[in-house]
């Protein structure tokens, strides 16, 4: 497959693997890599710059294809040094760097300077074309199906995806629902031009979390997510489970705040969670695709039949045109 994705990053396949905090470590950028997509580090799961810079070397003995780093800037309880992170990545001859949260504006042009390109993840088209005129190569667009944090407005990648191809200049990734080669083909007929996947590459083998984890998420449908931090307004979109559950009740409560949940959804409890396979200890992230989820496979066995699917399915519709 070629498209102005590919071109940015130097991959088989248009199709990339999201950041997600705690699960996107070498093991899984590796094989997604290897497997033909781009395999993405995710920066603050490593404690430190150092160790960031630790994690990047640790992966280019598991992989000689091209991979990348997430960095999301958001605000935290700690401050974070998201300047020295950004410096590991410039001189860490890493080709792609996914940004999410705050806009990447004031690494841009660090990044630029060390050949890095920068796809930057948005949840509405006004931030894509805010993005665009920073100066990010590609963004992902994420509908509200997303795992994470899809956004305020509400708006699906039926709509989102269309809509983002029709303003932007630059290329679209589709976020949000991507599972299948159907969505795939979805996505690239929609004017994207290449997917990112979260939750999917969550659930293979090569992913660095608890067996138990997966198995739960993998048997969720459709409707086992929810949506938290509505009332706040940083809507969340999580595995259904006990906390998100409690989280949903304590946040509804007359003058409730954040630091009424605070300590059900620390991040440091959702890592315990996914180390341990306690589905009910702390927040799992999910999107709704898992209702197209039903297997773990490894990550080659996963792209390979997306791109498979998506050309069929691709055939299949143009069969449907009459055309040749």
């Amino acid at each position: 497959m070629r498209t102005r994705i590919t071109e940015i990053t130097g991959t088989r396949y248009p199709i990339i693997q999201g950041g997600m905090q705690w699960v996107g470590r070498a093991e899984l950028a590796s094989a997604v890599s290897n497997a033909g997509g781009l395999g993405i580090l995710t920066a603050l799961t490593q404690p430190t710059p150092e160790a960031l810079a630790a994690e990047i070397a640790r992966c280019r003995t598991m992989t000689d294809k091209p991979f990348g780093v997430n960095l999301t800037i958001l605000p935290t309880a700690q401050p974070v040094p998201y300047d020295a992170y950004a410096q590991v990545i410039a001189a860490s001859g890493i080709g792609v760097v996914e940004t999410a949260g705050r806009s990447p504006a004031e690494f841009i042009a660090r990044f630029k300077e060390a050949g890095v390109k920068i796809i930057h993840k948005c949840t509405a088209v006004r931030h894509a074309l805010s993005a665009q005129r920073a100066g990010v190569d590609a963004v992902s667009i994420d509908g509200f199906e997303a795992a994470g944090h899809p956004g305020e407005d509400d708006i699906p990648g039926l709509v989102l995806i269309p809509a983002a191809a029709r303003a932007l200049d630059i290329p679209i990734l589709a976020a949000g629902g991507m599972a299948t080669g159907r969505s795939m083909a979805a996505a690239l007929a929609l004017g994207a031009e290449g997917i990112t996947m979260g939750t999917r590459f969550m659930l293979t083998r090569e992913a660095p979390i608890h067996e138990s984890i997966k198995q739960a998420v993998v048997q969720g449908s459709e409707r086992d997510t929810a949506l938290i931090f509505r009332a706040l307004r940083n809507t969340a979109r999580v595995f259904r489970n006990a906390v998100a559950e409690e989280v949903n009740i304590k946040e509804r409560e007359p003058g409730a705040t954040f630091e009424n949940i605070k300590a059900l959804v620390a991040g440091a409890r959702g890592r315990v969670a996914l180390e341990t396979g306690d589905i009910d200890g702390g927040l799992v992230w999910a999107g709704l695709g898992i209702g197209l989820m039903d297997d773990i496979p490894t990550c080659a066995d996963l792209v390979e039949r997306i791109v498979t699917e998506c050309r069929q399915s691709l055939s299949r519709a143009t069969a449907l045109t009459g055309e040749a």
